[in-house]
């Protein structure tokens, strides 16, 4: 399976347009993940360095076609003194399958707080999911392996009066990737779609649910490093009428909250002639 190194790096075809490669996959449709991280590394290759990428709301319109390249066209709708603002479409067969709005900030001087990092269990005292038999083996890992995430189990998840569903996950990249701050801010906008949906998916264990992102918003906040411990805090607040709200903080080893994020997802009862699937595997 492709590298996160691979599936970032864009081919690019003329001024603000930019393709990324078809890379090995068994799923049915893109990963959202993917389509997210390419569009943002299009943002960022039409910006200047001075400018770091704060947040970027998203949309996806249309399942992608794993097997074909997607084309990315970036419109520079915005560049002030502070602010810098682009706006990506996801292209496939002449068709949008993704938007996505990205803002850029030139950092300042400020105020400062944040939430304290919830207690939960090291990533250490956890099981690594390589080492599980039943997932190591299932076809959905082999898109993950990378990945080295571990789900903090319903024992030892606080339960918050009021809170109507929690998640919390521990993940890295297994392996060093390079210092560039960028490209760490990439790499977490593509890793942001894994698990967050699953957060609505607690209450109801065992119940099918046809599953699919439909709109994902992210805040980056302080720098990090993906591939160094994040604990990913997920809630969801509500879920009804098929699709489900989710939202996370995510927090260094160090108890930085370095990114939010915010979202929805499909999560309806399957039709009879609809296929159940999921965007995230073993991790949803």
């Amino acid at each position: 399976m492709a590298r996160i190194e691979d599936i970032l790096e864009l081919e690019p075809l003329e001024r603000d347009i930019f393709r990324g490669a078809v890379h090995p996959t068994i799923l049915q449709r893109t990963f959202g993940g993917q389509v997210a991280g390419q569009s943002l590394v299009s943002a960022v290759r039409t910006v200047d360095e001075e400018f770091r990428v704060h947040s970027l709301h998203g949309y996806f319109l249309r399942p992608g076609n794993p097997k074909e390249p997607t084309v990315f066209l970036v419109d520079r709708i915005r560049d002030g003194r502070s602010f810098v603002t682009r706006r990506v479409t996801g292209i496939q067969d002449g068709e949008a399958i993704f938007t996505m709005s990205a803002s850029f900030h030139r950092a300042d001087e400020g105020i400062e707080h944040q939430d304290a990092m919830p207690t939960v269990p090291v990533p250490g005292d956890l099981p690594d999911t390589a080492d599980s038999k039943e997932v190591a083996s299932a076809k959905f890992y082999e898109e993950w392996k990378e990945w080295d995430v571990r789900i903090v189990p319903d024992d030892d998840t606080r339960k918050i009066p009021g809170i109507a569903a929690r998640q919390q996950v521990w993940f890295r990249y297994r392996n060093l990737l390079p210092d560039d701050q960028v490209f760490h801010i990439c790499t977490l906008a593509y890793m942001s779609d894994m698990t967050l949906i699953g957060a609505a998916k607690v209450p109801h264990r065992g119940v099918v649910t046809q599953t699919a992102s439909l709109d994902h918003a992210m805040w980056f906040l302080r720098p990090f490093r993906a591939d160094e411990w994040l604990l990913y805090d997920q809630t969801s607040p509500s879920a009804g009428l098929g699709r489900a709200l989710a939202q996370g903080r995510i927090f260094d080893r160090s108890g930085n909250l370095v990114a939010a994020v915010v979202q929805e997802g499909l999560t309806r009862t399957p039709r009879e002639s609809a296929k159940v699937g999921t965007e995230t595997g073993i991790f949803a």
